[in-house]
């Protein structure tokens, strides 16, 4: 054992199967606000370390750790809890632990399958960790984390990104690199604190345009994804139903409407209503559209295939639309300064 200092106590290290707190004086349990028993190899949590009642980081990575029982709970003034590289999954938890006042869990390198529902309901958590897992899928319950700052989900199997991610005000980092993502819900742009957004080495092929609301966005991570190398139009279009083309014409040419005039679902409906993205169009749409990809400078180095929703083929054609060629496209369209964006990183 080594005191580093009156408040931290080192049992790292040391092989150890099981762990006892008999030789610590009671002044000392008392006094501890750090406990490290990384690399060793204990298989399940000890239960002396509830002795230390002031204890507020704890460190017991690199064990053989398969379960955490109900002990940790006890721990009320326990804020960061380090199990990295462990045998924990989804079942390790206690039911409790969802209670706790933790603000730092990092659970990386274990075998969950799932985000355990225990870790949703941690109202205090500012830093969440479950990289190199076995995750498939982001839970709509993450939107419980109102206080996330930071959410590490990197070298799992996720392929959808929840809008529900979107819900979080804090959050500052997303990082989900590594995983089987294929598109990025606009929903993200509601993220106003988010500086660090690491995507690199997924299945993505383009970004929604919206992406270019995040003003605070300072490093976007892209490397190792089929981003496409040229321009790309896709020209796919369903004609408008005699409903939308109805709303379309109301909405375009601003005709008034009450509640008197028309049923709630239809008021819904009209409400529902998109506006197109050519500058010089003054439509909207609202189920049917064309799905088309315009590439936007950032920092004037790189092209991201950004995807656009205009309300008809017309628009594809017309002198401000995505064509690369046209002189004629607004330059807020056009390029991101390098202000608003510090990194790109691309390859």
């Amino acid at each position: 054992m080594e005191t580093v200092s009156d408040n931290v106590l080192d049992y790292s290290h040391l092989n150890l199967n099981t762990f006892s707190a008999e030789c610590v004086s009671d002044e000392k349990k008392r006094n501890t606000a750090q406990l490290y028993l990384h690399y060793n190899r204990l298989s399940s949590l000890p239960s002396s370390v509830t002795s230390f009642s002031n204890l507020q980081l704890l460190d017991v990575s690199s064990n053989g750790l398969t379960t955490l029982t109900e002990d940790i709970t006890r721990l009320a003034k326990l804020r960061t809890l380090i199990a990295k590289n462990n045998h924990l999954d989804e079942l390790s938890l206690p039911k409790g632990f969802g209670s706790m006042q933790l603000e730092v869990v990092n659970f990386s390198g274990n075998r969950f399958e799932e985000i355990p529902l225990q870790c949703t309901k941690l109202r205090r958590l500012q830093s969440l960790s479950l990289g190199g897992n076995r995750l498939k899928s982001i839970p709509a319950e993450i939107e419980n984390l109102t206080s996330l700052e930071m959410l590490y989900l990197g070298g799992n199997f996720i392929t959808t990104i929840p809008p529900e991610v979107a819900n979080l005000p804090y959050l500052s980092y997303l990082v989900l690199c590594d995983n089987r993502i294929q598109s990025v819900p606009p929903q993200l742009t509601r993220l106003h604190s988010l500086r660090s957004l690491s995507l690199h080495n997924n299945l993505l092929t383009y970004l929604p345009r919206e992406i270019l609301s995040l003003v605070h966005l300072q490093e976007l991570s892209l490397r190792g994804n089929p981003l496409v190398v040229r321009f790309v139009k896709e020209m796919t279009y369903d004609p408008p139903s005699l409903l939308e083309l109805a709303g379309r014409t109301i909405k375009s040419r601003n005709m008034s409407y009450s509640p008197r005039d028309l049923p709630s679902n239809l008021l819904h409906y009209l409400e529902l209503a998109s506006k197109c993205p050519n500058p010089k169009c003054a439509g909207v749409y609202f189920d049917s559209c064309v799905r088309h990809i315009k590439f936007v400078d950032f920092c004037g180095k790189y092209r991201l295939p950004l995807m656009h929703y205009l309300c008809s083929p017309e628009c594809t054609t017309s002198p401000c639309s995505s064509n690369p060629q046209s002189d004629a496209e607004s330059e807020e369209e056009n390029s991101v300064p390098a202000d608003r964006l510090q990194r790109v990183l691309l390859g």
